[in-house]
């Protein structure tokens, strides 16, 4: 469920038309809708409301302060994965009692600053990491909360790039080697506070099936790991709710809630959940104008002012977004909708059935506010775009559009060369 909607050829994000957003502030922009992310995050919190739980928003999928925020008032906690996410969570507003710090590669500096500022947990990915948490917790004279991060090996079924729980992937301790692990950790490293068990098997998830068979695997582990003495009461069992963008049809909140309580209220524990995609996904679009319509020998081309350093998903994952137009059009046309980029891999949709379009119009790139902005670059030397949240019948400027200036900023050319 989401609030853009077609409204006689317009498309409108809740009580404002994108067009008029686009006028205001050129394109290309992203416009995020407050409804949306609100009635997402709600919809989580009330499937899993029998039991204790903290849902730790996924900073990665898109870390916009102005999203950040409007789950903070909610409650919101934070999953995160570096020192600048730890900066932005916590200026938004998010506690660090309700912050996990989770990733592979933490790094000492990243470490001892979000210990100094008391983070509620680490998810460790690592023997190694495990004593680098221990050995600066020791000097900094704290005992400090973790989970360990357990790949349970198991086939989530989504593109093999966001898969994160099976063997071969980078991420947690193979499950086969976990307990030994785990055991040792909490009787050497004195200044680690082990309480928590952490999986993540994937993004984009769309069936359930995987998340059982996974939880199925860490609930025989947990059982294990508490009759060798420790105190496990929390379970991180991660995020990857999968959302619609073309025909999927993913779990709702309540069915998934429905498919893996059963196996986690038996263990009377705590629930971390991390989701991301399944929250800011659908709330927010990218809002182009059509600069160019080319027509080749074998098709036709509408180019737009939006390119891949904008949004990526579609030339790294070759992810579907459906596209509309954001003013009324006509009749229909069979293009390739690209970008500006240098590359061939800049577009957004091939082959696309359209409404005609003509240069000047907008059209909208849709659920691209999941790893969107956050994957954006200055590719080409290109500006990164504005940012805009709406609530209800007004809208704000959340993240101004960069200048020239700005991609430049820290350089310089030295005077002896």
């Amino acid at each position: 469920m989401h609030y853009f909607v077609l409204k006689k050829g317009w498309l409108w994000c809740e009580g404002v038309r994108t067009v008029d957003i686009a006028k205001k502030t050129g394109t290309p922009v992203y416009i995020y809708s407050h409804r949306t992310l609100v009635e997402h995050y709600l919809k989580m919190a009330d499937a899993f409301s029998v039991v204790d739980h903290l849902i730790c928003y996924s900073l990665k999928a898109n870390s916009s302060m102005a999203v950040i925020g409007t789950l903070a008032k909610l409650g919101a906690g934070a999953d995160i994965v570096s020192g600048g996410e730890l900066y932005r969570a916590l200026r938004a507003g998010i506690p660090a009692g309700k912050i996990v710090y989770a990733g592979v590669g933490k790094t000492a500096e990243e470490i001892e600053a979000a210990i100094r500022k008391g983070v509620a947990m680490f998810n460790i990915e690592s023997m190694p990491e495990a004593e680098e948490i221990n050995r600066i917790a020791g000097r900094l004279r704290k005992k400090v909360n973790v989970a360990f991060r357990v790949n349970p090996d198991v086939d989530p079924d989504t593109h093999h790039y966001i898969t994160t729980g099976k063997k071969e992937n980078k991420f947690g301790i193979n499950i086969s080697l976990a307990l030994n692990i785990i055991i040792k950790a909490h009787k050497k490293l004195k200044n680690l506070n082990v309480t928590g068990v952490h999986i993540h098997i994937g993004s984009q998830i769309t069936k359930v099936r995987a998340y059982v068979e996974a939880l199925l695997k860490i609930s025989s582990l947990i059982k294990k790991l508490r009759a060798a003495g420790l105190n496990i009461n929390t379970l991180n069992i991660g995020g990857g709710l999968g959302i619609i963008y073309f025909d999927e049809n993913p779990a709702t909140p309540a069915e998934f809630a429905g498919k893996v309580l059963p196996v986690i209220l038996p263990l009377g524990i705590r629930v971390v959940m991390e989701p991301g995609r399944f929250i800011v996904g659908n709330a927010g679009i990218l809002l182009a104008k059509v600069t160019y319509i080319k027509k080749g020998e074998s098709k036709k081309f509408v180019i737009v002012d939006a390119g891949m350093n904008d949004l990526i998903r579609p030339s790294l994952y070759d992810a579907y977004h459906n596209i509309v137009p954001a003013q009324p059009a006509g009749g229909r046309m069979k293009a390739d909708i690209v970008g500006p980029i240098c590359e061939s891999g800049d577009f957004f949709g091939k082959n696309r059935t359209l409404p005609v379009l003509k240069e000047g119009q907008y059209l909208a790139i849709m659920s691209a506010g999941a790893y969107g902005f956050s994957m954006a670059s200055n590719y080409n030397s290109r500006r990164k775009p504005a940012e805009v949240l709406v609530k209800g019948n007004k809208y704000f400027v959340v993240r101004k559009r960069e200048t020239y200036k700005d991609l430049t900023r820290g350089e310089c050319v030295p005077g002896s060369i």
